[in-house]
C-alpha cells in the first residue's frame, strides 16, 4: 500500500490519462505507417515503433499498479507536531550553517527541485518522528551529516 497526498494522486491520474489517451494512440499510428512502408524485417521505423509501444504499455501498467495500491491521506488524521509523511520541515545543516525547506512525500511525488524529498530518502528516514529543536546524524552517501529540525507543520 502507498500512502501519498490528493495532489500526488490527481497528478498520477492525470499522467496515466495522458499516456493512455494521448501517447498509444500516436505510437499505434505510428506503427500502422510505418507497417504501409512494407517489408517488416529490414522497416526500422516499425522496430522503433514497436520498442516505444513496449515502452508506454510498461509504464502504464506501472503507473495502474502504483494507483492500485495508492491511498490519499487525510491530513486531519495526522500528527503536525512530528515529522511523516507530509510533514514540511525545515533543517539546518549544522557543519554550514545552511537552512533548508522540505516536505516530505511519497517516493512517486518526490521531486527535490521543488523541495520535495522522498520518506524513503536518508534524511527524511533519520528525521521521521522527531519533533523541532532535535539534532539527528544522517548517513549519507558523501559522509556523516549533522541536521537541527528548526520546525514541523504540515
Amino acid at each position: 500500500m502507498e500512502y501519498m497526498s490528493q495532489e500526488g494522486y490527481d497528478e498520477l491520474v492525470a499522467e496515466l490519462q495522458h499516456m493512455v489517451n494521448v501517447e498509444l494512440p500516436a505510437v499505434r499510428d505510428a506503427i500502422a505507417e510505418a507497417r504501409d512502408k512494407g517489408d517488416l524485417s529490414e522497416n526500422f521505423e516499425y522496430h522503433a515503433a514497436k520498442r516505444e509501444q513496449g515502452k508506454l504499455l510498461s509504464r502504464i501498467s506501472f503507473k495502474q499498479k502504483v494507483l492500485e495500491n495508492a491511498r490519499v491521506i487525510d491530513k486531519s488524521r495526522l500528527k503536525s507536531d512530528t515529522v511523516g509523511l507530509l510533514s514540511k520541515i525545515k533543517i539546518t545543516n549544522l557543519a554550514n550553517k545552511c537552512s533548508m525547506n522540505y516536505t516530505i512525500v511519497n517516493p512517486h511525488e518526490a521531486d527535490l527541485h521543488s523541495g520535495k524529498i522522498s520518506i524513503k530518502s536518508p534524511i527524511a528516514k533519520a528525521l521521521l518522528g522527531k519533533k523541532a529543536g532535535e539534532e539527528v546524524m544522517v548517513k549519507v552517501p558523501a559522509g556523516l551529516l549533522k541536521f537541527r529540525l528548526d520546525s514541523v507543520e504540515l
